[in-house]
């Protein structure tokens, strides 16, 4: 199946840089792709640039059947305020996104036809892909394009995921004036105040689905009106969620890509304990899973599914809240006690313990060997004495920190695992393991807990989005100035090798400050049943449902 785009007028300089430095062994292939994609390189494009081609699907695909995903279905609210990659997934087939990460690092256009840079990202050209309808007949435009801009870049809404993510086309909390211009029904044009190499990696995330103008804010279950071939029809929290395919509705992406394949997809929550998954998939209630964990990884291969691995930086961090507050104390805006936190646990050990050491060691500064901008800094020190003596310098010896986690297996072993370090090193320590509901509904508020990171194609969209002081999801409430600066210049900087340089002082910033434990980096797997077509674990959890069907028998 070819994919057909509008013919590429130019190739960005940058691109051909790039080009040059994979073939001299500088760049990995997923971090070329990523780099020459996001620049307006078509998938195709930046494959011939390299001398490769991308890897097609050798299955035939039939057409319809039922596909059942076992996945934890969460409560729905407005796309721009997902934190869980579950809930978009639980909206893919509906709606639909400008452009898609792929699992080999590059972006794919979707609602976009394609895109073009300039030569220092402070203005994207953005191509809307001709004859994509809504499903209750609209044409989409450049003008749903545009108003989509305006509610990224709102902070009045609460919990907007993406406001802080296109800051160079706001201002005072609303899309500036002259920012996004439509050029005609089909062209839109980003007018950035600085450089932002960001800009389509952000587009392609989970929280950046494109909605219609009827929609109000609420459960999209209840509006259901988007571009894709799929609507939904019902949702039941912790039970399932079902999107069935439309009949009436001529898919555009059909004769891009081909496909959709089934006429009903159905998220099934078995809850988060992986021995009702392994259950689920003997009892045959289940075709494919969302995810795969610990020993029931060679378990679940054993009894005959298909297992799909894939390198990532999805990742946990176990992290202090500066504004928590004990008895009029702030432990955890004292430097001392973060650091102490951070020496008095070995990395590799909690890889081994809490995850099984499917994955490889991090270094507590979450920039992870795989992005393009990862700058080596050496490993964390692991020193428990010198950690009891900060403690006690700071005064703080004797207070306990209570460890918060969610009940999901591989979070909460390596919340275990790193309370048990504490307490080797002479630090009090609790754990408290609540159910995954509760834990996230103030996910952002706790004073010291575990949280799981989703793995994205650029390091200075976790940074920014963590740890700036205007972060969407600071969840350490960090607020540096110095920080905020670097990553303002890290964000400006195409050249991978540049922002490299300013990456070695964030990075160390993160950890000299005791930020947070960032012990390793995740392998993420899943399974499915051996029928399923093109049903591999994405790098971002995400499900793209129109890909994948059932074998041909």
């Amino acid at each position: 199946m070819t994919m057909t785009t509008r013919a590429q007028t130019r190739v960005h300089p940058a691109a051909l840089m790039h080009a040059r430095e994979f073939s001299e062994g500088k760049l990995s292939r997923r971090e070329f792709l990523t780099r020459a994609t996001a620049l307006g390189v078509t998938t195709a494009g930046a494959y011939a640039l390299i001398g490769a081609a991308p890897a097609r699907a050798e299955a035939h695909i039939q057409d319809g059947g039922t596909l059942r995903i076992q996945q934890i279905v969460k409560a729905m609210k407005a796309p721009y305020t997902y934190d869980w990659p579950e809930m978009a997934n639980q909206m893919r087939g509906c709606h639909e996104y400008l452009a898609q990460y792929e699992a080999d690092g590059s972006f794919t256009p979707m609602l976009l036809e394609g895109w073009e840079a300039n030569a220092d990202a402070t203005q994207y050209t953005l191509n809307v892909r001709p004859g994509v309808k809504w499903n209750n007949g609209d044409d989409f435009t450049a003008e749903d394009v545009a108003r989509m801009f305006g509610l990224w870049t709102d902070t009045s809404i609460e919990g907007n995921a993406m406001a802080s993510r296109f800051t160079g086309l706001a201002q005072d909390g609303k899309l500036r004036d002259g920012a996004v211009e439509i050029v005609d029904d089909m062209t839109v044009r980003l007018n950035l105040s600085a450089p932002d190499i960001s800009v389509i990696a952000n587009l392609s995330d989970y929280p950046a689905a494109v909605v219609h103008s009827s929609y109000d804010g609420g459960n999209p279950y209840d509006n259901g009106v988007g571009t894709g071939p799929y609507r939904p029809v019902e949702i039941q929290v912790g039970v399932s969620a079902v999107l069935e395919r439309i009949a009436d509705h001529e898919w555009w992406g059909t004769a891009v890509f081909g496909g959709p394949y089934v006429d009903r997809i159905e998220y099934i929550d078995f809850g988060t304990d992986p021995a009702s998954w392994l259950a689920a998939a003997e009892a045959d209630e289940v075709d494919l899973l969302y995810e795969s964990t610990g020993d029931f990884i060679d378990i679940l291969t054993d009894i005959g599914w298909t297992v799909s691995e894939t390198v990532t930086a999805s990742t946990l961090v176990i992290r202090p809240n500066h504004a928590a507050e004990f008895d009029g104390q702030k432990p955890y805006a004292d430097v001392r006690v973060r650091k102490a936190l951070q020496l008095a646990v070995n990395n590799a050990v909690v890889l081994e313990l809490g995850y099984n050491d499917r994955g490889s060691v991090a270094e507590d500064h979450h920039a992870c060997p795989i992005h393009p901008e990862y700058a080596d800094i050496g490993p964390s020190e692991y020193d428990p004495g010198r950690a009891v003596a900060l403690l006690e310098e700071a005064g703080f010896a004797d207070f306990e920190h209570d460890l918060i986690s969610p009940d999901e297996d591989w979070l909460s072993n390596t919340g275990n695992a790193v309370a048990a370090q504490l307490r080797d090193a002479g630090i009090p320590v609790k754990r408290t393991i609540t159910p995954g509901a509760t834990f996230w509904q103030d996910w952002a508020k706790h004073p010291y807990s575990t949280t799981s990171w989703n793995g994205r194609p650029l390091a200075v969209q976790n940074m920014s989005l963590a740890y700036t002081s205007t972060g969407s999801w600071n969840e350490t409430a960090m607020a540096n100035p110095e920080f905020d600066a670097l990553m303002a210049e890290a964000m400006s900087l195409a050249d991978a090798d540049a922002r490299r340089e300013v990456m070695v002082r964030l990075e160390t910033i993160l950890r000299d400050e005791g930020i947070i434990i960032q012990p390793y980096w995740r392998n993420l797997y899943n399974h499915h049943n051996g029928r399923v077509v093109n049903g591999e674990k994405h790098p971002a959890h995400e499900i793209h449902v129109t890909k994948i069907g059932f074998a041909a028998s």
